[in-house]
């Protein structure tokens, strides 16, 4: 057995046998692909196991998640800091070997996986910051950004619809630096992929522009290290590799079949493996000498190629250092926190639909947030997240930092991630509210990552009017609302968008969605600054307590508002509350919120055309709820307004009832 293969079935073995001590993991790909794995970590990927964060490193995406036990072994040879308790501790409480990769828990964990076919996404998206990077900054003479992305995935991501849209989108782009391994091995859980796959995988990615590959044998390195080659010499496509595997190669009585897909192989087994194998080591967790060293000179070698990059860099500085400080900036992204003293920024005079609002406020933002780059799904005339003056990026023009998603809100949002981890850029997507639905699993993995992409949602309510219940949010806001770590903002002016965008630009720890109308509102002169609290008081009672308080968010603060007057015509006190996003205001002190919504006051009105999930926390026992019970309907939207209730004239007959 030489060294190679040594190495690959210290892989093998090192996961089956992580899996089998927590009598829980998926061993079958651990186990098939971890020639392709190991081939490529050992003679292709550019990176420093010293830094792991060297921004011109190649990026690693596992798409099949469920695979874990690949990363970790990989990350443990190659001294990422992963140690052989680590392995132990696989799937264990509190462990940095978690049953799928978390990105910011395991050092060389480039992103979040496990949902499958988002990590091919998420590498389109990082693959395409490294070309508008590359585009930004690199010179003829000198090129800092020259670095490829690599995901491996399997038959269950190619099913998902999230691969298949950022697939498309990735062979239109011309992704020359995108490589995605296909480790195709036939088995699903359920059994052999023929029960419900049985389509072409390397003509569909043709048809998608990819160059395609086949590698018959699984095992056969040399072919694989070939075709890794060959991908990298066709810079006009982004590369598919289908490589031939078996589920749980190795093991004599699992291999090729379902049960070794998400189950331990069992100690037997796993003896009866080392034998197949022709392991001659008894020792568990086992990593031979001539491992160790083969796996020391690499380490060697990949230092030198960032040492090589950093010396490369000193001469960029030294000829292009307007650039050099550029490019410095860049990756720290705090541009954004100059707009919080610029004036213009918050100066607004009009009244505006707040998605109007939101695109003069992004073109406001974008002259101070160079690396800005986002667009929508197919919808920017009616999201109106465009950047005047700025280019689309696209395969002749990766320069441009205004984007074109199509229609992918899926893919879009899975890209945005990825975009996002890669460094460097500030990215923001967009699209219609209702169809957050489609976006849902990515802005949770948004969230768990702690990522601050920021999403623009338009068309917010049943003010969306003529196009009837299947584009009119209804239960979205409750949905996102009820995300941990997502933040809501709804403002309901010019100027609370602009504490919107703000909030999200300037944000280092947690996704952002900004939730606009249709609609013109009304612009209020108490808005501003304060809506980065979260709620704050608009209007208020000339009494020490008032007698009831209004609460709203979005296009409905106008009709807290106006009802404010009609009460104090008929003896009724009341303050007047914008909430324009519970997130904040629940991170404020017990003191403020204590100040904005008093406990002694419990005759409280919330307003706010959606469901009522998530307000009983704010009005409590005795308070009441002006929304929506159920779908809305085809017709012009202040129609609709009227018919479901949302006119002054009922938040005064309900507050007086209260």
């Amino acid at each position: 057995m030489n060294t190679e293969q040594m190495a690959i079935n210290t892989i093998r073995l090192l996961s089956a046998e992580a899996i089998e001590k927590a009598k829980s993991g998926h061993p079958g790909i651990t186990m098939g692909s971890a020639p392709i794995a190991y081939t490529l970590w050992s003679k292709f990927l550019k990176h420093n196991p010293e830094n792991p964060d060297w921004a011109d490193r190649d990026r690693f995406v596992l798409s099949a998640g469920h695979g874990s036990m690949l990363i970790y072994s990989l990350l443990h040879l190659f001294g990422y800091g992963l140690t052989i308790d680590d392995l132990k501790n696989f799937r264990q409480f509190g462990s940095m070997t978690p049953g799928h990769p978390e990105y910011g828990h395991t050092k060389g964990v480039e992103i979040t996986t496990g949902p499958l076919g988002q990590g091919i996404a998420n590498a389109v998206g990082m693959a395409i910051a490294e070309s508008h990077l590359a585009a930004k900054f690199n010179k003829d003479d000198i090129k800092i950004v020259d670095h490829y992305t690599y995901a491996l995935c399997g038959d269950g991501c190619m099913m998902e619809g999230v691969s298949a849209e950022a697939a498309s989108l990735a062979g239109t782009l011309g992704l020359g630096k995108l490589i995605l391994f296909y480790d195709s091995n036939n088995i699903t859980i359920e059994g052999s992929t023929d029960i419900a796959f049985r389509e072409n995988v390397g003509d569909r990615f043709k048809a998608y522009g990819w160059h395609v590959q086949k590698v018959l044998d699984g095992n056969d390195t040399a072919a694989i290290g070939k075709a890794i080659e060959e991908a990298k010499s066709v810079t006009d496509k982004p590369s598919l590799i289908e490589v031939k595997t078996i589920i749980g190669y190795g093991s004599p009585n699992k291999a090729g079949k379902p049960s070794a897909h998400g189950a331990p192989l069992g100690a037997e087994e796993i003896k009866l493996t080392k034998e197949n194998l022709g392991w001659p080591y008894e020792e568990e967790f086992f990593v031979p000498d001539e491992v160790k060293e083969e796996i020391s000179n690499i380490k060697k070698s990949l230092k030198a190629k960032e040492e090589n990059w950093n010396k490369l860099f000193t001469e960029y500085k030294s000829k292009y250092p307007e650039l050099a400080d550029e490019w410095k900036k860049w990756q720290e992204n705090d541009f954004a926190k100059a707009l919080y003293d610029d004036e213009d920024f918050w100066t607004y005079t009009e009244d505006k639909a707040t998605r109007q609002s939101s695109e003069i406020v992004l073109n406001k933002a974008a002259k101070f947030v160079p690396n800005l780059f986002g667009g929508s799904a197919d919808l920017s005339p009616s999201n109106m997240t465009v950047m005047k003056g700025r280019e689309y990026f696209s395969k002749e023009t990766p320069d441009g930092s205004n984007f074109h998603f199509g229609i992918r809100e899926h893919a879009m949002t899975a890209i945005a991630n990825g975009i996002m981890v890669h460094g460097g850029l500030k990215p923001y997507i967009a699209g219609f509210f209702v169809f957050c639905d489609y976006m849902k699993p990515s802005l949770r993995l948004s969230a768990i990552m702690k990522l601050p992409v920021v999403s623009v949602l338009t068309h917010d309510s049943i003010g969306v009017g003529e196009d009837g219940p299947t584009h009119q949010p209804i239960e979205q806001l409750a949905a996102l609302r009820s995300i941990p770590n997502y933040i809501v903002f709804r403002p309901c002016d010019t100027n609370e968008t602009a504490a919107g965008w703000y909030a999200a630009l300037t944000r280092k720890d947690a996704p952002m969605g900004l939730v606009f109308t249709r609609q013109k509102t009304k612009l209020l002169k108490e808005t501003g600054k304060n809506a980065l609290k979260g709620a704050y008081i608009l209007r208020d009672s000339e009494k020490d307590v008032p007698d009831v308080i209004l609460m709203a968010s979005g296009s409905e603060v106008g009709l807290i508002y106006e009802a404010y007057d009609k009460l104090k015509e008929k003896g009724v006190d009341a303050r007047v509350v914008s909430m324009p996003s519970f997130e904040l205001f629940e991170e404020q002190s017990e003191e403020y919120k204590e100040s904005v919504l008093p406990k002694k006051v419990t005759k409280r009105l919330a307003v706010e055309a959606a469901s009522d999930f998530g307000w009983h926390k704010y009005i409590g026992l005795d308070g009441d709820i002006i929304c929506m019970e159920g779908y809305g309907e085809s017709g012009p939207y202040a129609k609709l307004f009227e018919k479901y209730g949302f006119t002054v004239e009922n938040v005064v007959e309900r507050a007086l009832k209260l």
